[in-house]
């Protein structure tokens, strides 16, 4: 994270400019989707976390060759070769399940050791079966290793998400680009992240459209149409809305940069009620306080509602 250092004294902050790093939820998401290039692949603004090097592992015993120069990685799948991930790796990271989606795409099989073992309702991967069964993936558990296949190939068909999951809407996207035909997934979740996924797919070739909607659109395209691409990571929304509550605490002025504004306009909103003087460019937030603050009333929703992680730090208001 490049950042200036917000020098404190008392109540006031004297001085704030950060630049908050890449979010995590979508650089892991970008490694996955990685799969489906067959090539050297670059994601740039990617955070020095532990995730992110789990994953790298994770790739890495899939046949890929990854690797970082402070915070770009360069990712080569063209020599991936297995279809399996192991569950040393796996069960360190829940993250790990997106690999699911790319690799039944490129492979049209996966076997992906399951965190947790088999109580897959659970932890929650009911969905992403249902999306994927209706592409046609079928599977099959066995000592908590989830065997995918398509016995009749990947197709497109027009599924109905019984909640906004982001990791069910990433994974059937990642299969979804090379299944034959049209799929539609309503009721998809909106993150940021998920449209950041999109265009990523679509820089290698795929065609997504309505990604950050409840409607998104997929034209399956035969694996062979994909490659690699250059793809910077979009800004962690949640690293900003820290930031920018830290300057609503002290006063200000706290910019925060390498974030759309969009991304938090529920947090901002809020900010604003609060007694906030919030101002917005496109990649950066201000926010100012000189007046006392007021108490809000806060219910976490799915993007674009308030984010569940942000609430904590609302608290501290």
């Amino acid at each position: 994270m490049n950042q200036e250092v917000i020098i404190v004294q008392g109540n006031h902050a004297l001085s704030g400019d950060v630049t908050v790093a890449g979010a995590k939820n979508s650089a892991l998401k970008l490694m996955a989707a990685s799969l489906l290039g067959q090539g050297v692949s670059t994601i740039r603004n990617v955070p020095v976390i532990s995730d992110i090097e789990i994953m790298g592992e994770v790739l890495d015993r899939l046949g890929a060759a990854v690797a970082r120069e402070g915070h770009t990685l360069t990712i080569d799948t063209a020599s991936v070769d297995s279809c399996e991930t192991p569950y040393e790796l796996v069960s360190k990271m829940r993250a790990s399940i997106s690999v699911l989606g790319p690799l039944i795409g490129r492979f049209g099989e996966a076997r992906v050791a399951m965190p947790g073992g088999c109580q897959i309702g659970a932890r929650k991967i009911d969905m992403h079966l249902v999306g994927l069964e209706a592409l046609g993936v079928r599977f099959d558990v066995d000592h908590g290793v989830l065997h995918a296949t398509t016995p009749d190939g990947l197709h497109g068909a027009h599924v109905y998400l019984e909640f906004p999951s982001v990791g069910a809407t990433e994974n059937m996207l990642m299969a979804a680009v090379t299944a034959e035909g049209h799929t539609a997934i309503e009721n998809a979740a909106c993150e940021p992240e998920i449209e950041d996924l999109a265009n990523m797919l679509n820089a290698m070739g795929a065609k997504v459209s309505g990604a950050g909607t409840s409607l998104i659109e997929v034209e399956g395209v035969p694996l062979a149409c994909l490659h690699p691409c250059d793809h910077t990571c979009v800004g962690d929304r949640i690293e900003a809305g820290t930031f920018l509550v830290g300057g609503a605490l002290t006063g200000g002025p706290v910019t925060v940069h390498g974030i759309d504004p969009a991304f938090l306009r529920m947090a901002i909103m809020k900010l604003r009620a609060m007694g906030c003087a919030v101002e917005c460019g496109e990649d950066w937030v201000r926010v100012t306080r000189t007046g006392p603050l007021h108490a809000v009333d806060i219910q976490t929703l799915p993007h674009p509602g308030f984010p569940t992680d942000l609430q904590a730090q609302f608290m501290l208001l």
